[in-house]
């Protein structure tokens, strides 16, 4: 049977016990049945137990080049990190959950032999996902950027610290605010720290971006859904003390401060997401947040 694909990349987390096992399991396993595999070189130290070959380590957008799938192993801040640079690849991305809740990283590790053969065998689907582009301008001129594949949050520096900006939709003005922040949000991200300040759930095949605010001084502000087409600008006020930040996905800061502009897009690249043919969104949504299952 012709093989699906022909180069593999291992990509994961470095300090995890639990997925170093998996590396050491899934690197011997995936060569002994005939597929060329490259690793994440951040573990070039931590698998020197393994006899992998010094060329087959290479850095994220290396592996992006040279495989045609990438397997992350980890929690789903892993994912993340590896989506960021991977989305400018035309590579599939696969997830082996060796975090906590696991919402991109789906795949059991206890069955991820029974489950790769499958998805070796062509039996997998695949989800685009979009991510978000944020741009930092000072007196006109972009100062710094980043993307998202979960959220961008404004807010400020201090903690329980409100902030004042004002938000424009394709520079149509839509609301200012008092709040500690706002958390611009995909679909991909609309279960993570959307969800905990109180966003909704948005299926991960809308074209929609999700515009939170973080404790508004005001009990009719709300969430607000928007089609991920339109661009969103931020100015943040002169008045504001101190500095603000922007931070991506929970890891990448970027500096803000009172009187900058920040624009808000979806970026041209996608993350293609490789899900089994069992993989059912709304199973996990059930599982990972206790949602009740039929009574009868």
């Amino acid at each position: 049977m012709k093989k699906i694909f022909n180069t593999i990349a291992i990509i994961g987390k470095v300090k995890n016990q639990q997925a170093i096992e998996t590396h050491k399991e899934l690197y011997p396993w995936l060569t002994s049945i005939g597929y060329q595999v490259f690793v994440d070189d951040r573990l070039s130290e931590t698998l020197h137990d393994i006899d992998i070959p010094r060329k087959k380590f290479l850095n994220l957008i290396e592996l992006g080049k040279k495989a045609e799938l990438a397997i992350v192993v980890g929690g789903d801040g892993n994912m993340l990190g590896a989506a960021r640079v991977l989305s400018r690849s035309n590579i599939l991305v696969i997830g082996i959950n060796r975090g906590n809740l696991g919402f991109l990283t789906a795949i059991d590790p206890e069955n991820l032999r029974l489950i790769l053969k499958d998805v070796l065998a062509g039996k997998y689907f695949v989800e685009k996902r979009f991510l978000l582009e944020t741009e930092i301008y000072h007196h006109k001129q972009i100062k710094s950027q980043n993307l998202a594949l979960n959220e961008a949050v404004l807010h400020s520096s201090q903690v329980a610290h409100m902030i004042e900006f004002e938000v424009y939709i394709d520079d149509t003005f839509a609301f200012s605010q008092r709040s500690d922040g706002l958390i611009i949000s995909t679909p991909t991200g609309s279960t993570a720290y959307s969800l905990s300040s109180g966003g909704p759930i948005v299926s991960p095949d809308l074209n929609a971006i999700t515009l939170v605010p973080m404790s508004p001084h005001t009990l009719s502000s709300r969430p607000l859904v928007i089609n991920s087409k339109h661009i969103i600008r931020l100015i943040v006020s002169s008045n504001n003390y101190g500095n603000q930040e922007i931070i991506c996905d929970g890891q990448n800061s970027l500096l803000v401060s009172p009187g900058d502009e920040i624009l808000i897009y979806q970026n041209s690249n996608l993350l293609h997401l490789l899900h089994p043919r069992s993989y059912n969104y709304y199973h996990v949504l059930r599982n990972k947040l206790g949602w009740l299952n039929k009574s009868c």
